[in-house]
């Protein structure tokens, strides 16, 4: 956590802040609902159904989640087990929409693949046939997801880029924030570029197969700074290989940290290691977040954030 964060929750608990930065193990995941009154998860964490049903009269009472999306948490069964669950809503608005757009200009416009020419020595000097990509002002996007951050996106899209709006979302949306058309899931995924905002569950697992692929124009991008298993990588693979859509800009993966060695090689992707709430202010307002949702609990309030 950054510092800002640890000196705050320090403030108020006693603290154990585990150093090690990848996910809890299941195991780990029952021995914290035993040992901490509340735990402080982030991405990985795997506080599945299986885990609560090993953790009988857990002590644990709050996992306040670091970020808003909690699909490695089984809501249900923490509820079950009478543990409440919360999020930090809000806090990454804005720096996951920033990273659309970055990965929407990345791919459209192929600048991974120019860097990586660069860095090589390989390029040999400005000609007009160069590394020409796609224009995206005045293109059409289609986001899944008409949330905060779809919102974000639309705004930053249409009146940064001129670009028409188009989106789907399975609730009515009256007021998307900017002009926006709400479409049905084939059109939405019919534009020149489709941005990936839903969260991940049940409901949205694979969303973006090979069926939907396939209705994708063969000129378009797929980007998706959700959750990775939102689309099935297998068929995101085959779509690229065989020229089905033009390119991806991805910033979560299906088995992250591993992601296929297909992708990698490809040049017509554009690969970020998650940094969709990569920046400093954002971080700490999370983890502060995620601090006051503590403090609500423990002091018997109505929690902030809860899920």
């Amino acid at each position: 956590m950054p510092d800002k964060v640890i000196t705050e929750a320090i403030r108020h608990f006693s603290l154990t802040i585990r150093e090690d930065t990848t996910p809890l193990s299941p195991q780990a995941c029952i021995d914290c609902l035993h040992q901490y009154d509340a735990v402080l998860p982030t991405l990985g964490d795997p506080f599945t159904a299986d885990v609560f049903a090993q953790s009988h009269a857990a002590r644990c009472r709050l996992l306040a989640n670091f970020g808003v999306g909690y699909n490695h948490i089984d809501v249900a069964a923490a509820k079950a087990a009478g543990i409440l669950v919360t999020n930090t809503p809000g806090a990454v608005t804005d720096a996951t929409a920033d990273i659309a757009l970055t990965l929407m200009l990345m791919t459209a416009r192929r600048a991974g693949e120019g860097e990586r020419m660069l860095r090589a020595g390989d390029w040999q000097g400005w000609h007009p046939t160069q590394l020409l990509g796609t224009h995206m002002s005045g293109k059409t996007l289609g986001i899944i997801g008409m949330g905060r951050i779809g919102k974000a996106i639309a705004k930053r899209a249409h009146y940064g880029f001129d670009m028409n709006v188009r989106f789907f979302n399975r609730s009515p949306v009256p007021n998307p924030g900017a002009p926006a058309e709400q479409v049905d899931f084939a059109q939405a995924l019919g534009a020149d570029f489709v941005v990936i905002a839903v969260p991940a569950n049940l409901d949205t697992y694979h969303l973006i197969d090979a069926a939907a692929l396939s209705q994708m124009q063969p000129t378009a991008f797929l980007i998706n700074i959700a959750r990775g298993d939102i689309v099935d990588e297998n068929a995101l693979v085959t779509a690229l290989k065989t020229k089905v859509i033009a390119g991806a800009g991805l910033d979560v993966y299906e088995h992250e940290p591993q992601i296929a060695p297909e992708l990698i090689a490809m040049q017509n992707t554009t690969l970020l290691p998650h940094l969709g709430t990569a920046a400093l202010a954002v971080r700490e307002d999370m983890g502060l977040m995620a601090v006051s949702n503590l403090l609500a609990f423990f002091e018997g309030k109505p929690l902030p954030n809860l899920v």
